[in-house]
C-alpha cells in the first residue's frame, strides 16, 4: 500500500517536472533585468538618492538674496486720561484708532568666508554619493540573482544526475528479479535493488522541492509573485581568462565600496572649509520698503496728529566680525579635522580588504578552475567503469556488490563535478562584484 503512494506521488511530481519543461525558460539576462527593475532595496536607495538630488538642485537659494514681506493691520479702542503741565486735564473713553503697516525686506550675503560655496560642493558630493550608493546596490543584487540563478541550473544537473542513477537502479531491479525466477539469484539482493531504487526516487523527491523553493528565493529576489513558473536554462558557462593583476587594478578604480569611502573623505574636507570660513567676517546687503498708516477717529489731545503716514526705501551694509563665541568655532575646526582622520583610515581598512577579498576570490576561482577539469576526467571514468560493472552483472560475472560501489563512484563523482560547475561560478561572480563590472 505505500509503495501504491510513493509511487502516485512520484508520478504526480513528475507530471510537474514535465510542466517545468513546459513553461518558458527565464534567462539570466531577463532575470537580472527584472530584479534592477523591481527589487525593493534598490528603490528604496533610489529614494534616499533622489533626495539628495532635490536638495541639491536648490543649492543656488545660498547666492540669492532673501526677500521677506510683512503686512499689519491694528485696531485701538481706549480710554485715556492725559495732565497737562499747565494743570489742565482731558480724559475720554472708547477712543478708536486704526493703524496699517506693510514692508518689503531684502537680505543678501555677499561673503561669508566662501562657506556657501563649500556647502554648495558638499551637497554636490551628496549626491555622487547617493549615485554610489544605488550602483552598489546593483552589483549586489545582480550577484544575488547570477547565484541564485545558477543554484536552480546546479539543482536541476543534480535532479538529471539522479534520474540516470535511478536508470541504472530500475535495471538492478529487472535483473535481480529475472535471476531469483530462474533461480540463479537470492531475494536479499532483489530487495536490496529495490531499497537502493526507492531511496534514488525519495532524492528525486528531494531534489523536485529544492527546485521549487530556490525558485521561490529567485522571485523574492525579482520581487515577482511568489508562485510565478518557468525554467532555466542547463548549463553554467564560466570565464576562464580573468587575470589577477586587471581585477586588482580595476577593482581600486570601480569598486563602489571603496568610491564611497573616497566620497566621505572630499565631504569631510568640505565640512573643514565650512567650519574655517567662521574665522571670517560676514558681509550683507540689507533694504527694506516700509508703509505705515495710522488713522485716530477721536482725539483728545488738541496738538496730537488725528492721521499720520510714513514710506520709504532704506537701504545699506552689515558687517557681522566675530570676536569670541567660546572657541565654538576652534572646536568645530578640531573636529572636521578628526573626520578627515578617521575617514582616511576607513580608506586605508577598506583598500586592504578589498585586495584581501580580490586575492582569496581569485585563488578560489583558480582552484575551482582545476577542480572542474579534474572532475570532468573523473565522471567519464566513473560512467564508464558502471556500464562496465552492470555487463559485468548481466553476465553473471560480478556481485550486485561491486555495481553498488561503482554506482556509488559515479554519484559521487556528479555531486563533486555539479559542485566544481557552481562553486566556479561563484568565485567568477565575487571577483566580478569586487571588481565593480557586473553592471555598466
Amino acid at each position: 500500500m505505500k509503495m501504491k503512494i510513493i509511487s502516485k506521488i512520484i508520478f504526480l511530481l513528475l507530471v510537474t517536472l514535465t510542466s517545468f519543461a513546459q513553461d518558458r525558460v527565464l534567462s539570466l539576462d531577463e532575470a537580472i533585468a527584472t530584479a534592477l527593475k523591481n527589487n525593493y532595496d534598490i528603490r528604496l536607495a533610489k529614494n534616499d538618492s533622489t533626495a539628495a538630488a532635490i536638495n541639491n538642485s536648490y543649492a543656488y537659494v545660498a547666492f540669492i538674496p532673501q526677500v521677506n514681506a510683512t503686512a499689519t493691520y491694528l485696531a485701538n479702542s481706549n480710554n485715556q486720561k492725559l495732565k497737562f503741565a499747565s494743570g489742565t486735564t482731558a480724559q475720554g473713553k472708547g477712543l478708536r484708532s486704526n493703524n496699517i503697516a506693510s514692508g518689503v525686506q531684502l537680505n543678501w550675503t555677499l561673503f561669508d568666508g566662501l562657506k556657501m560655496f563649500a556647502t554648495k560642493a558638499k551637497l554636490e558630493e551628496y549626491v555622487k554619493m547617493g549615485e554610489l550608493t544605488i550602483k552598489n546596490q546593483l552589483i549586489d543584487i545582480t550577484a544575488s540573482v547570477i547565484n541564485g540563478y545558477y543554484d536552480i541550473v546546479r539543482q536541476k544537473q543534480q535532479l538529471k544526475a539522479i534520474q540516470e542513477q535511478m536508470s541504472v537502479n530500475e535495471e538492478r531491479v529487472k535483473l535481480a528479479d529475472k535471476k531469483l525466477s530462474v533461480g540463479l539469484g537470492s531475494k536479499p539482493e532483489l530487495l536490496q535493488a529495490k531499497v537502493d531504487l526507492n531511496a534514488q526516487k525519495a532524492e528525486q523527491l528531494k531534489q523536485l522541492t529544492l527546485i521549487a523553493q530556490l525558485k521561490e528565493q529567485l522571485n523574492k529576489t525579482m520581487a515577482i509573485a511568489i508562485n510565478s513558473t518557468y525554467d532555466v536554462t542547463d548549463t553554467i558557462p564560466f570565464d576562464t581568462n580573468l587575470v589577477l593583476d586587471e581585477i586588482v587594478t580595476k577593482s581600486e578604480a570601480n569598486n563602489p565600496l571603496l568610491q564611497l569611502a573616497k566620497k566621505n573623505i572630499d565631504i569631510s574636507k568640505l565640512t573643514l572649509k565650512e567650519a574655517k570660513a567662521d574665522y571670517f567676517p560676514t558681509l550683507s546687503f540689507t533694504s527694506a520698503y516700509n508703509y505705515s498708516r495710522t488713522n485716530i477717529k477721536t482725539a483728545i489731545n488738541q496738538y496730537a496728529p488725528v492721521f499720520a503716514r510714513a514710506n520709504g526705501l532704506n537701504y545699506g551694509l552689515t558687517a557681522s566680525i566675530p570676536i569670541l563665541n567660546g572657541f565654538n568655532v576652534q572646536r568645530q575646526i578640531k573636529q572636521a579635522k578628526l573626520s578627515i582622520q578617521y575617514q582616511e583610515l576607513v580608506l586605508d581598512n577598506q583598500k586592504l580588504q578589498l585586495n584581501l577579498a580580490v586575492n582569496n576570490a581569485f585563488k578560489d576561482y583558480e582552484l575551482q578552475k582545476k577542480s572542474l577539469a579534474l572532475e570532468e576526467d573523473n565522471l567519464a571514468l566513473a560512467k564508464e567503469n558502471v556500464m562496465i560493472a552492470l555487463e559485468r552483472f548481466k553476465q553473471g560475472v560480478s556481485t550486485y556488490l561491486e555495481l553498488r560501489e561503482a554506482q556509488k563512484s559515479l554519484e559521487d563523482g556528479y555531486n563533486r563535478l555539479i559542485a566544481a560547475r557552481y562553486n566556479t561560478k561563484l568565485a567568477e561572480t565575487e571577483l566580478l562584484r569586487l571588481k565593480g563590472d557586473l553592471i555598466k
